[in-house]
């Protein structure tokens, strides 16, 4: 442990496992702070099940156990202003500010565009898309108040090409390139980044979420869905925790509105 982020806090949503779960533990792990907000409850759609209570429980024991960097658990969805503005208000009460935000949360399910519903569309945009605007619209006054911090959204490869029946989710993950873009331009003389990364599939509870709605399995699932130049059939959430150790230290200081591609190769095919 270097350290590195001893005294900045990190927002995450999405926090309870998964990506998310990896992040908040990588960053602890070098002592930053880390306010962690997750719906945790069962949504109507997709209908699979999501993270609990108990996950975040857990996941404030892990870091407490680490003796480094302090964790404050925030329930809500990120579809609500309410909730998020709230969650904001009270990680900078607790911890004094927020350096970094990671926009993670999201959800996926497989539908022919043709056939989704009004409200199936919604949901996966509203969550993944939505979700990033709303949770920056309250961080980013408090980013520029201190002019410095980094956003990083959680895009993945799907922002990058077409997906066979994903395409509400792929038409989210690419309006994050767009938000990120954006934000690069607004917000350089503030002196805060932006940026996305772009995970090939990933080995987290999402997958289990996906094979649960088709009534298969996850390795089926990352068989069909993959196709990495490399050898494995899916990354792991550490390694995603990784890349944002680097994206958001000074080690990328001058890196801004780009997107960091984390494929296994899966996009040079």
């Amino acid at each position: 442990m270097s350290g590195e982020f001893f005294g900045k806090t990190i927002f995450i949503t999405g926090a309870a496992q998964g990506q998310g779960r990896a992040a908040a533990l990588a960053f602890a792990k070098e002592g930053a702070n880390v306010a962690g907000f997750d719906l945790a409850q069962k949504i109507p759609y997709p209908a699979y099940n999501r993270s609990s209570i108990d996950h975040l429980k857990t996941l404030e024991k892990e870091i407490e156990e680490l003796g480094s960097g302090k964790f404050a658990a925030f329930t809500g969805d990120v579809r609500s202003a309410e909730d998020l503005a709230k969650a904001v208000e009270g990680t900078i009460k607790a911890f004094g500010g927020i350096d970094i935000l990671f926009n993670n949360a999201g959800v996926a399910a497989y539908g022919l565009s043709h056939e989704l519903s009004e409200e199936q569309w919604d949901a996966v945009l509203d969550i993944n898309l939505k979700g990033a605007f709303l949770a920056a619209k309250y961080v980013i006054p408090h980013m520029i108040k201190q002019r410095s911090g980094v956003i990083i959204n959680n895009s993945s490869v799907a922002g990058m090409r077409g997906m066979n029946r994903l395409s509400h989710y792929a038409a989210s993950k690419w309006g994050l390139i767009g938000l990120t873009k954006s934000w690069a331009i607004e917000l350089a003389p503030y002196g805060i980044r932006s940026l996305s990364i772009h995970p090939t599939g990933v080995n987290t509870p999402f997958n289990d979420g996906l094979a649960e709605l088709e009534g298969t399995t996850p390795k089926e699932i990352a068989e069909r869905s993959a196709g990495n130049l490399l050898s494995v059939p899916w990354i792991e959430p550490e390694d995603v925790a990784n890349a944002l150790l680097f994206l958001a230290s000074d080690k990328s200081r001058y890196v801004t509105g780009s997107q960091f591609v984390l494929d296994a190769g899966l996009l040079t095919r």
